[in-house]
C-alpha cells in the first residue's frame, strides 16, 4: 500500500511533522525495556572492567598489556592505573568488537520488521509518514542510538575511572604528554569516531529487516552476520579482501592517541563506513519501495 495524495500528501512535506515523526520514533525506541536493558549492559561493561584492573592492581602491581606500540585495548589498559581517563578508551576498545554492534544491530534489525510484526507498520504509511521518509526517520533513530550507546560506554568508564584511579595530564601511545582538558578532548572525538564507526551495520540492519516481518527474525540474521564478519576478518588467508570489510579499521580510533595522529586508517574507517551505508542504505530503500505492506 502507498500513501494517499490530496490534504494529506500536502502534510507529508510539512518539516514540523517530519520532526514530530523522528521525536515519537525516539521516545518510543527509548523507552522500551529492550533498549534500556541494552544501555544497562553497555553501562555495566566499563564498571567490571575497572573493578578488574583495581583488583589486579591492589598490591601496588601494574596491569599487563602491550607497549604503546600495540595500540588499541592493551597499550590503554597498561595506562589506567596511572590516569583513569584511559578506562574511557579501554572500555571503548572492549565494547567496539561485539557489545555495540550486537546492540545496534538489534535495533536497526527490529526498525521496519518489528512494526511489521506487531502491526503498525501500516498505520505509520497510512499517517502518512510515506515509504521514504519512514525508512530515513528509522535509520535516523538508530544513528541516535549508537551515539547515545557510545556515550553511555565512555561516560560509565570516565565516572569508574575518576572513583577507582587518578586523574590528571596523561601519557598519548606515541610517549607524549597532554593536559587532561585536551584528553577529554580526544576522549569526546574517539566517542563520537566509534559512533560513526557503526553507521555501516547500522544500514545493514535495516536493510535486513526489510526482508522479513519477523523482528527476532531480523535481529538473529544482522547479528549472525556481524559474527560472521568478525570472524573472516581474523582468517589470515583472507588478508586481501579484508580491508573492505567494515570491522576491519574498527580499533583506528586508537590512532587519535597518538601525537601525531595518524589520519589514515581513520579516513579509511570512515570511507568504508560510509560505503556501506551508501549500498545498504540503498538497498533497504529499493526494498522498502517494492514491499508489500500487508500489516
Amino acid at each position: 500500500m502507498r500513501p494517499g495524495g490530496g490534504a494529506e500528501g500536502a502534510r507529508k512535506t510539512s518539516p514540523l511533522w517530519t520532526f514530530g515523526l523522528l521525536r515519537s520514533e525516539l521516545i518510543t525506541t527509548f523507552r522500551r525495556w529492550r533498549t534500556l536493558a541494552l544501555l544497562a549492559v553497555l553501562a555495566a561493561v566499563p564498571i567490571l572492567v575497572g573493578i578488574a584492573v583495581k583488583i589486579e592492581t591492589g598490591d601496588g602491581s601494574s596491569m599487563g598489556g602491550g607497549g604503546p606500540q600495540g595500540g588499541g585495548g592493551p597499550a590503554f589498559i597498561s595506562q589506567i592505573t596511572n590516569n583513569g581517563l584511559f578506562l574511557v578508551f579501554t572500555a571503548l576498545a572492549a565494547t567496539l568488537p561485539f557489545f555495540l554492534p550486537m546492540a545496534i544491530g538489534v535495533i536497526a534489525g527490529d526498525a521496519i520488521a518489528g512494526e511489521a510484526n506487531a502491526g503498525t507498520l501500516r498505520y505509520l504509511l497510512v499517517a502518512p509518514a510515506g515509504r521514504t521518509r519512514l525508512l530515513l526517520t528509522k535509520y535516523a533513530t538508530t544513528m541516535t542510538f549508537c551515539l547515545v550507546a557510545t556515550l553511555v560506554v565512555a561516560v560509565s568508564a570516565l565516572t569508574v575511572g575518576a572513583l577507582l584511579f587518578p586523574l590528571g595530564d596523561l601519557t598519548t601511545i606515541s610517549g607524549t604528554r597532554i593536559s587532561f582538558a585536551e584528553g577529554l578532548g580526544r576522549a569526546l572525538l574517539i566517542a563520537l569516531v566509534v559512533a560513526a564507526s557503526l553507521i555501516g551495520v547500522a544500514a545493514l540492519g535495516l536493510f535486513v529487516s526489510t526482508l522479513t516481518n519477523s523482528g527476532i527474525a531480523a535481529m538473529a540474521t544482522t547479528v549472525g552476520l556481524l559474527i560472521t564478519v568478525q570472524i573472516l576478518d581474523q582468517i589470515p588467508q583472507l588478508h586481501a579482501i579484508q580491508p573492505y570489510f567494515f570491522s576491519h579499521y574498527w580499533l583506528s580510533f586508537a590512532d587519535l592517541m597518538r601525537e601525531p595522529v595518524y589520519w589514515d586508517d581513520l579516513v579509511k574507517n570512515l570511507g568504508i563506513q560510509s560505503l556501506y551505508a551508501a549500498v545498504f542504505g540503498s538497498a533497504a530503500w529499493a526494498r522498502f519501495m517494492a514491499k508489500d505492506i500487508t500489516a
